[in-house]
C-alpha cells in the first residue's frame, strides 16, 4: 500500500511539472533563461545561437552590470530579472541555465524542475552532502531534463578514453593519479570593482550565513566555503566524474586530504591540497595548487597492459613491458589523438536535443550527484584532519 502511495504521489508531480510546462515538438524554438548571468553563464548561453533553434527570453542576477552585459551582448530583446522566482513563473520559458554560485545550485534546480523547466546547472551540482538526495528526488518525480556541467561526458578525445577504459586496452586499472594547476596570481587572481549599488548582496547570500559585503568573498566566491568548495569541487569534481564513468565505480569508500593556504591566506579554502580516495577497485589520488599553471590539469590510468594519460588538449596509451624497468622516459605510445575543441559547444547541444527528445542527458543527475559527493567526502577529510569513511 505504501507503494502504491509513493507511486500515485511521484505520478502526481510528474503531472503537475508537465503542466507548467509548454507543449514543444521537436521542430520547435527552445525559449531559455539564465539564472547567475556571470562569465561562465554568458559562455553557455553565447554557444545557444552557434547551435540554432533557441531564443534567450530572460536573464536574473543579483548584480545588474551582469544581467544587463548578458542582454545586450546575447539577447537585447530578453527581459531582466532581479528575483529568479519571477523567471520561473513563465509559462512560455523551457529551460534554464543555472550560473549562480554553487550554494544556489539545488534550491535553483529544485524550484526549476518544480515549475516545469528543463535545467542546465553548473558543476558541482551540490554544495553539500545532503542537498544530493533531494535534487535526485526532486529530477526523477518532475520527469524534467538535468543536465550538469561537465562537458567531458560530451567531449569527442574523453570519450575515446573511456572506450579505452572499458574495452579492456590497459588491462586491469588499479591506480588513477589526478592533478589540476591553476594560477591565482597572474591569470585569476585580478579584482575588478564592484558596485555595491547595483548588487543586492542579500540575494546574492541566499541560505548562506549574514555577513557584510566582501569584495573577494563575491569575486572569488569559489574559494570560500558559505559559496563554494575550493579546488576539489571547482576543479576535481571533473576528474572525478571523468573517473567515475571510465571506471563505472562512483562510490568511494574512503578519503583523505591535507592541505593550507600557501599564498592566497586570505582564503577559506586551501590553496595547496593533496587527496585520495580509496575505491572497491582502485585508488584514485589528486594534487593541486592555485599559484601557478604549468601543466593544467591531467589524468593518469595505470593499468596491468598500459598507462593511459589523458587532457584536455590530447590523450596518449604507453603500452608496459617495452622499456627496461626504472626508466624515466615513455616508450612509443601505441595510441595518440588529439582533442578538436572545448567540450562544451557538444554539451549544451546534447542538453537542447535532450529538452526537445526527453532523453537522459549524457551527464544526468545521479552520476553528477556522485561526482559532487566524492569531492564533498574529501573536503570533510581535510576539514576534520582526518581519514573520512563511506557510512555502512
Amino acid at each position: 500500500m505504501q507503494g502504491s502511495r509513493r507511486e500515485f504521489l511521484r505520478s502526481s508531480a510528474v503531472l503537475a511539472a508537465a503542466s507548467q510546462a509548454r507543449v514543444m515538438g521537436a521542430n520547435d524554438r527552445v525559449r531559455l533563461a539564465g539564472l547567475g548571468t556571470g562569465g561562465r553563464c554568458r559562455y553557455l548561453l553565447s554557444l545557444v545561437d552557434k547551435i540554432g533553434g533557441c531564443e534567450i527570453a530572460a536573464v536574473c542576477d543579483a548584480y545588474e552590470p551582469r544581467r544587463a552585459e548578458a542582454r545586450e551582448k546575447l539577447a537585447p530583446a530578453a527581459k531582466e530579472y532581479l528575483e529568479y522566482k519571477e523567471v520561473l513563473e513563465r509559462k512560455d520559458i523551457d529551460a534554464v541555465f543555472i550560473g549562480a554560485p554553487d550554494h544556489w545550485h539545488v534550491p535553483m534546480a529544485i524550484d526549476a524542475v518544480r515549475a516545469g523547466k528543463d535545467v542546465y546547472v553548473e558543476k558541482p551540482v551540490s554544495h553539500t552532502m545532503e542537498e544530493g538526495a533531494a535534487l535526485i528526488r526532486a529530477v526523477q518525480e518532475t520527469g524534467r531534463v538535468l543536465q550538469v556541467g561537465y562537458q567531458q561526458r560530451s567531449w569527442d578525445i574523453f570519450r575515446m578514453g573511456a572506450e579505452l577504459v572499458q574495452n579492456g586496452t590497459l588491462g586491469q586499472v588499479t591506480l588513477v593519479e589526478s592533478h589540476w594547476y591553476q594560477d591565482y596570481i597572474r591569470n585569476f587572481g585580478k579584482l575588478s570593482p564592484v558596485d555595491t549599488a547595483k548588487l543586492d548582496w542579500k540575494r546574492f547570500l541566499g541560505n548562506a550565513q549574514d555577513q557584510p559585503f566582501e569584495q573577494r568573498h563575491f569575486l572569488q566566491w569559489r574559494w570560500y566555503w558559505d559559496f563554494g568548495g575550493g579546488t576539489l569541487t571547482d576543479l576535481h569534481s571533473h576528474w572525478g566524474d571523468v573517473i567515475h564513468w571510465y571506471m563505472r565505480e562512483d562510490q568511494p569508500l574512503a578519503a583523505t586530504a591535507v592541505g593550507a593556504k600557501r599564498y592566497h591566506t586570505y582564503w577559506d579554502c586551501p590553496d595547496t591540497l593533496i587527496a585520495a580516495w580509496q575505491y572497491p577497485s582502485y585508488n584514485l589520488s589528486y594534487n593541486s595548487t592555485l599559484v601557478g599553471h604549468l601543466e593544467g590539469g591531467t589524468l593518469v590510468f595505470r593499468g596491468t597492459n598500459a598507462m593511459l594519460k589523458i587532457t584536455r588538449d590530447g590523450l596518449a596509451v604507453y603500452p608496459e613491458g617495452v622499456l627496461a624497468a626504472e626508466k624515466t622516459n615513455y616508450p612509443e605510445p601505441v595510441v595518440t589523438a588529439r582533442s578538436t575543441g572545448d567540450g562544451t559547444l557538444a554539451h549544451v547541444a546534447n542538453f537542447l536535443d535532450c529538452v526537445r527528445s526527453r532523453k537522459t542527458p549524457n551527464a544526468d543527475v545521479r552520476s553528477a550527484v556522485a561526482s559532487a559527493q566524492a569531492a564533498h567526502m574529501a573536503n570533510l577529510a581535510y576539514r576534520k584532519g582526518e581519514v573520512v569513511r563511506a557510512s555502512a
